[in-house]
């Protein structure tokens, strides 16, 4: 018994086979191109080569991404929504995809849209801190303050050396004129990590808040000899300035009336 092999199927296979190959080759060749001059922070020569790539091959995830990464760098949110959702459409289960099309909702102030998106790359990558500040933020950003403070406490308790979400639960905290508790948290941040000044200056602002004059005044100094060469100098001298003039005009004051009285 013999078999036939039909030759010209063979061939018109295997030409197809070797064409699909190369064509795989010069996506991935350009993408990587593309990939470093991203890198470069050439983000608009970036995009050119990743388009190219994505001609070629059309299921190149890589460069759907790097694509949605430069024109997030170009401030061009809407475009890296589109392809994001284009990429997704090709493979559902990135967690980084969904994280990023999070992020440019965000960054595009559209909170409400970015919920879902970040909830899902968490749900495809529980150990994303990042992603669960993001939806915190999210949160914070439709008025949803206690979720928002409940998602930090639990990365807090989580993993207790992350700085990120003490400095954002205490930011929140600012913003709510809880100054007592964010006073708390920075202090935790500075046992954990004594080289994060900013907490100093958070600490003089929310003493200051709680007219807690000494102290204030002592935090402000504090983060002047630490950080002298800071953007902030100059608010933290005046407000220096102005509690130095309010001490001074209490102490008159108490003078005055300890007078009167006796």
């Amino acid at each position: 018994m013999s078999i036939t092999v039909n030759a010209d199927i063979n061939k018109e296979v295997l030409n197809n086979i070797t064409v699909t190959k190369l064509m795989e080759d010069e996506s991935y060749k350009l993408c990587v191109k593309a990939d470093a001059l991203r890198l470069a922070n050439m983000f608009q020569e970036s995009v050119s080569k990743y388009l190219r790539s994505i001609l070629i091959n059309r299921e190149n995830i890589d460069a759907y991404y790097g694509l949605a990464m430069s024109y997030k760098n170009l401030n061009n949110y809407q475009k890296a929504i589109d392809t994001l959702d284009k990429a997704i459409a090709i493979k559902d289960d990135d967690f980084s995809l969904f994280y990023e099309l999070g992020v440019c909702y965000l960054l595009s102030g559209k909170p409400c849209c970015a919920l879902k998106f970040l909830i899902r790359s968490i749900q495809l990558n529980p150990d994303n801190l990042n992603a669960q500040i993001q939806l915190a933020l999210a949160h914070e950003l439709v008025g949803e303050e206690e979720l928002a403070l409940m998602i930090y406490q639990r990365i807090i308790e989580v993993a207790p050396d992350f700085i990120k979400a003490y400095k954002h639960k205490a930011a929140l905290l600012m913003s709510l004129e809880m100054y007592k508790d964010a006073c708390v948290v920075f202090n935790t941040i500075l046992k954990i990590n004594p080289s994060y000044i900013k907490a100093l200056l958070g600490m003089g602002i929310c003493f200051e808040k709680l007219q807690k004059t000494v102290n204030a005044i002592r935090y402000y100094k504090k983060f002047l000899s630490r950080e002298p060469k800071s953007l902030q100098v100059e608010y933290v001298k005046g407000r220096l300035n102005i509690l130095k003039r309010n001490k001074v005009c209490k102490k008159q004051l108490a003078l005055v009336t300890n007078t009167v009285n006796v």
